[in-house]
């Protein structure tokens, strides 16, 4: 298997490969331009050359950080505010209707507990899947290999560690559901 592909599977893999770091150059230079663009049109241009997958009426607010941009897949009638990093190693995926507040920081890439691998140089990445109709308040932190189902809020400052159920207020340091939100509330 490739680096890319062991990357992609959740496995170790060499962060420092060729093909990766001429990778990550690569959606640098992108990121810079979008991110001194200073006209909304200009940058709607520009997200489908840096992205895996953009939807119909998705804003991202500048500046904004990824690693690779080809794993980030985003939906329709997503709005995501300023400073958003997306460590997408592995996919990043935000269904349709989102709204990330600023400062939220999504990270897929980790590292293992044990020195002696770290020092390796070898990391792995988890996938993250953000769900329908999801709004992420500021500063939160989305770890790898989280899933935030549909409906849910994420409070301002929440470390998302473990997958958050649907229809839920969650919030707080580890982040925990506070309240089940209920369908007839919806309608």
């Amino acid at each position: 298997m490739s680096e890319r592909e062991k990357m992609l599977a959740g496995q170790l893999y060499n962060h420092y490969d060729k093909q990766l770091t001429t990778e990550r150059k690569e959606i640098a230079e992108k990121v810079f331009t979008y991110n001194g663009t200073r006209e909304l049109d200009k940058q709607q241009e520009l997200l489908p050359t840096m992205l895996g997958k953009v939807g119909n009426n998705v804003e991202i607010k500048i500046p904004f950080m990824c690693d690779y941009g080809y794993n980030i897949e985003i939906g329709d009638n997503v709005f995501i505010n300023y400073n958003c990093t997306m460590l997408d190693c592995n996919k990043i995926k935000i269904g349709n209707n989102v709204l990330i507040a600023p400062n939220v920081q999504f990270y897929a890439a980790t590292h293992p507990v044990e020195y002696e691998i770290r020092l390796q140089e070898l990391e792995m990445a988890y996938p993250i899947i953000v769900e329908d109709n999801v709004w992420i308040g500021g500063g939160a932190i989305i770890c790898p290999g989280v899933k935030i189902g549909k409906n849910t809020v994420i409070g301002a400052g929440s470390v998302v560690v473990k997958d958050i159920p649907a229809n839920c207020v969650a919030v707080g340091n580890p982040c925990k559901v506070i309240k089940h939100l209920e369908e007839e509330e919806h309608e």
